[in-house]
């Protein structure tokens, strides 16, 4: 896989937005067959930073409703938190 096919996106939220400030940590969403080693290169490459540590969790799908009585899943995916080093960031504008 190359580095466009593991890192999907950056997720921006109000509590990613406040890991960047005071941890200097991203979320991204990460192909679900990815390991920490292929997510860890694949940030490098994109955004040319020095990432310090990775930390991966699998999120589950949520069951919802459109409409009608009958129900689904969203799809499940895999977060990946990453920590940069000191003095490096990830411009998201």
């Amino acid at each position: 896989m190359n580095s466009f096919d593991v890192i999907k996106t950056v997720r921006v939220t109000e509590k990613g937005a406040s890991q960047a400030s005071k941890h200097n940590q991203y979320t991204v969403v990460a192909d679900k067959r990815a390991n920490k080693i292929e997510i860890r290169k694949a940030v490098e490459e994109l955004f040319k930073v020095k990432v310090v540590r990775v930390n991966t969790l699998n999120v589950r799908g949520k069951l919802r409703r459109q409409r009608t009585a009958s129900q689904g899943w969203t799809p499940s995916w895999k977060k990946a938190i990453v920590t940069l080093k000191d003095g490096d960031k990830i411009e998201l504008a």
